[in-house]
């Protein structure tokens, strides 16, 4: 966090970023395969409509994966994901 001697303090998100979102990920994808679904079907369909109910609500899940914007959270994903290319 940053406060430059006023009020407002900036909060740096893109320390923890990829932490956070995979954090978000495991609990989210357990949750789905819990539940019986398809957890990259799921995910997909979250990504590409923006649609939340692809998410199941069981154990949080769906509130859980919105307190990340789907963007950045896809951002996250993608760049980790060619990091190990």
């Amino acid at each position: 966090m940053e406060n430059a001697g006023t009020n407002t303090t900036k909060f740096n998100f893109s320390g923890d970023r990829s932490a956070n979102a995979r954090v978000l990920m495991t609990y989210v994808y357990g949750a789905l395969k819990e539940k019986g679904y398809n957890p990259i079907n799921q995910l997909v369909g979250y990504f590409i409509s923006g649609d939340p109910t692809y998410i199941t609500s069981y154990k949080g899940a769906r509130g859980y994966i919105k307190r990340i914007d789907r963007d950045e959270l896809l951002e996250v994903i993608i760049s980790e994901y060619c990091s190990k290319l």
